[in-house]
């Protein structure tokens, strides 16, 4: 039998021992997932450009104009969290179609809306793309085994960062030439060919039934008595920690290395997911080869090396810009790397709640990354030296690794012969 007869014979029995794999034998293409992914951020930041022209034409306060960009990341993490739990039970497919729909509505909404109290609440109403992120995870992970779902992470995760580092660029060129509505108006025609490819792709996506179906509250309490969900989303809080307190601290602790200079902070700062989309990639490359417990510890080796390399070279009281920029692209190579392994792993607790495990860990990433990047915040406030920012950095990063050395044994402990 050659390879690829093998893999045919070893997919076809997968769907029939895994009934959910066999519901979703109608696999979407991967470009269309990478597109509802990249979708799901790009909105957040595309429109920040052009804040300051929705201030004069809506003749508000600008405070309550970035309440678009605020008030979005909250409710986009509010809504992951009970987008996936709604998966679980209605379907992937009217979830996405749903949420897309919306979407579309609220982008006209931006664009049509008289006062700025009407485009606030159609901005908010954007942020129903947010769980097509997990969604789309979620489906993927229906239609692989655990390490070619890593794998396909890894490329899903290269649009999820690419679309927030070209959003604000794209959104400015288009606010210099159209207008500011020019931006929402880009946002709807890509939610109407999501819409519409999806409409298409996403066949036979409905979950089968949960044992919690009828309680919401008992599927996240199923979730969070699990070890192995605990150790992964654990792993990529503390991961995102490291970001958050990078991107709050290294303006304020680097920047005056910089000469105050905002264009070469951002190009510096652009290290970061540059590290990211190169860890995704490695992921998406190697994913389907290398247990998930051996990329995360790995992935989160390499954080805290360099890491430890920008600390050492603090201390010693280096000033060159690369030197103390250059240790924190691996920040960004591993989350890269942690984000598709650690997801997989969290999705696999259970086959019957895979949505709500994706919406809930969405949620815990978020929301525990942002309290370590504020707690961060607090000790460099006090002492906004380099070396506070790198020492800060490493006990998030350590952090990490403990829950990456805890998801590898748990991992080791589950694992069962194919």
């Amino acid at each position: 039998m050659t390879r690829t007869e093998s893999r045919i014979d070893h997919s076809a029995r997968q769907a029939t021992e895994d009934p959910t794999l066999a519901s979703a034998a109608a696999q979407p293409r991967l470009i269309t997932l990478i597109l509802l992914s990249a979708l799901a951020v790009l909105p957040v930041n595309m429109i920040l450009p052009s804040l300051p022209k929705m201030s004069a034409a809506f003749h508000a306060d600008f405070a309550l104009v970035n309440l678009s960009v605020a008030g979005f990341s909250i409710v986009t993490a509010f809504l992951e969290a009970i987008g996936g739990a709604i998966s679980d039970r209605f379907g992937r497919r009217p979830v996405v179609l749903t949420a897309l729909a919306i979407f579309v509505i609220a982008s006209i909404g931006c664009v049509l809306a008289p006062t700025i109290g009407i485009f606030l609440l159609c901005r908010m109403m954007q942020a129903c793309i947010g769980p097509c992120y997990s969604v789309a995870l979620v489906i993927i992970k229906e239609t692989a085994d655990e390490r070619q779902a890593a794998s396909k992470f890894g490329y899903l995760a290269m649009g999820w960062a690419l679309a927030p580092m070209v959003g604000p660029l794209f959104g400015g060129s288009l606010d210099e030439i159209f207008g500011w509505q020019a931006s929402f108006i880009v946002l709807a025609l890509l939610g109407i060919a999501a819409f519409l490819l999806s409409l298409r792709e996403l066949k036979g996506s409905k979950a089968p039934a949960s044992a919690a179906r009828g309680n919401y509250l008992a599927s996240y309490a199923l979730l969070l008595r699990s070890a192995r969900f605990w150790a992964h989303t654990l792993c990529m809080a503390c991961s995102m920690g490291v970001l958050y307190i990078f991107l709050g601290g290294a303006p304020l602790t680097i920047g005056d290395a910089l000469g105050g200079s905002s264009a070469r902070l951002g190009f510096y700062m652009g290290m970061v997911p540059a590290g990211f989309i190169l860890g995704s990639y490695l992921a998406g490359r190697y994913g389907a080869k290398i247990p998930i417990g051996t990329i995360l510890v790995i992935a989160r080796l390499l954080t805290c090396i360099g890491l430890a390399v920008g600390l050492a070279l603090s201390l010693s009281g280096t000033t060159e810009v690369l030197a103390l920029f250059g240790p924190c692209i691996f920040i960004g190579i591993g989350n890269g790397l942690t984000m598709p392994a650690a997801n997989s792993g969290a999705m696999s607790v259970r086959s019957d709640m895979i949505g709500t495990a994706a919406g809930l860990a969405a949620a815990m990433r978020i929301s525990g990354g942002a309290l370590i990047g504020s707690i961060g915040g607090l000790f460099i406030a006090r002492s906004p030296t380099i070396h506070t920012l790198f020492a800060l950095m490493l006990a998030s990063a350590v952090l990490a690794l403990l829950a990456a050395i805890w998801a590898a044994i748990v991992e080791r402990h589950t694992r069962k012969p194919r």
